[in-house]
């Protein structure tokens, strides 16, 4: 059935399992709070902790996990490292994750004939409720 699609394409194996791995590591709402804080700009180790509310040692694992993923990318300055979300692909990522959270959380309905993916997030209920 669906090889008669001429669009239809599987993704490979390696494709599916690096997907995989990307969404377990995304399975944590303190990564989660790293990401969004990351892409809205460079911060440190110590920045990060007092944004998502968890002590720096836990901050420094969850970014090691994630840099490894290629989530996100580190840049040295002398002792310090200041972190970044690794591309735009990561901020379409977590958006559209956010986005479908909101819209499941409040029950709204789906788009019909529109692209979901051209919505953005933002954590303002009331701007992101279309």
């Amino acid at each position: 059935m669906h090889t008669s699609l001429p669009e239809f394409r599987m993704p490979n194996d390696e494709q599916v399992h690096l997907a995989a791995e990307g969404f377990r590591l995304l399975a944590d709402p303190t990564r989660i709070k790293i990401l969004w804080a990351l892409l809205q700009g460079e911060s440190s180790v110590a920045c990060l902790a007092e944004l998502v509310g968890a002590a720096p040692t836990a901050v420094s694992q969850h970014l090691a996990k994630l840099r490894l993923a290629g989530l996100v990318k580190g840049r040295r300055e002398g002792t310090y490292v200041h972190y970044s979300a690794a591309n735009t692909h990561v901020r379409a990522l977590l958006a559209e994750a956010l986005f479908h959270a909101d819209h499941a959380n409040r029950d709204l309905p789906d788009h019909p004939g529109g692209d979901p993916a051209a919505h953005t997030y933002t954590s303002d209920p009331a701007a992101s409720a279309t």
